[in-house]
């Protein structure tokens, strides 16, 4: 088994055993997501920090679009690629991450607005005692957390240089995950999201990943096709060079 499938193999299992640890211990408004939220809501069963400014501003709109400006800047180099000369080399890596981070927004996007969980804060109804959760809410469209997926989408920067730049590529996985816990956390204090929303926001960014991941490699050889588009694999590219290299040596 070459090292790419040993990769892609570890994924799939880390992916399999953490869908399960989900769906078993942390689902969709059970105990854990109730314990952790608990705080953030008082005994009316209101979120006092829902218009926060740094949470509902800074955070939810600002930091936002911080990151948004992050995935435009690599929008804005693979363009340049086409066109000036310093850029090209880097082509595929600018397209890369642009364009599955911003594919793995949408398909989050996408699910929530499909899904029938309603958001913590439209959840609660006062009784004369305090609350109760109200786990029939129709609401909807809160689930995963979208808000989140705009920082685990950074995480897609560790596949596009793990095999170049190990170093770059434990950042974008470290800033990514970090920056997607705190967005995510931030909502959860606003009443906005439960912990497992944004646990299956990282799910599904990394299984996307993964997925997109293994179909290049496994398209790796249509040089032509892949040129074309500004897309030639750094993983293909590698391997040219290694062969160069042994013919030049002969």
């Amino acid at each position: 088994m070459t090292a790419q499938n040993r990769f892609l193999s570890l994924q799939i299992f880390i992916l399999l055993i953490s869908m399960i640890i989900l769906l078993s211990v942390v689902p969709v408004g059970g105990s854990v997501d109730l314990y952790l939220i608990q705080p953030w809501v008082n005994a009316s069963g209101i979120f006092p920090e829902r218009d926060n400014w740094y949470l509902s501003t800074l955070n939810h709109r600002i930091v936002k679009d911080l990151v948004i400006a992050v995935y435009s800047l690599f929008f804005l180099l693979w363009c340049a690629s086409f066109k000036i000369e310093t850029f090209r080399a880097q082509r595929w890596q600018y397209g890369y991450m642009f364009w599955v981070s911003i594919l793995g927004t949408c398909v989050v996007g996408l699910l929530k607005s499909q899904a029938a969980h309603a958001c913590p804060w439209n959840m609660t109804h006062a009784t004369a005692t305090g609350f109760i959760w109200d786990f029939s809410a129709t609401q909807g469209h809160c689930f995963p957390g979208g808000h989140a997926s705009s920082g685990f989408a950074l995480m897609t920067g560790y596949f596009v240089y793990r095999l170049q730049y190990p170093a770059r590529a434990r950042f974008y996985l470290i800033a990514g995950a970090v920056l997607g816990f705190a967005m995510g956390w931030a909502q959860m204090m606003r009443g906005a999201h439960f912990l497992s929303h944004n646990l299956w926001t990282l799910w599904v960014i990394w299984a996307l990943n993964v997925t997109v991941y293994a179909f290049v490699r496994s398209y790796s050889n249509q040089k032509t096709i892949i040129q074309s588009a500004g897309f030639y694999p750094v993983f293909h590219r590698k391997h040219h060079q290694r062969q160069s290299s042994a013919v030049s040596k002969k």
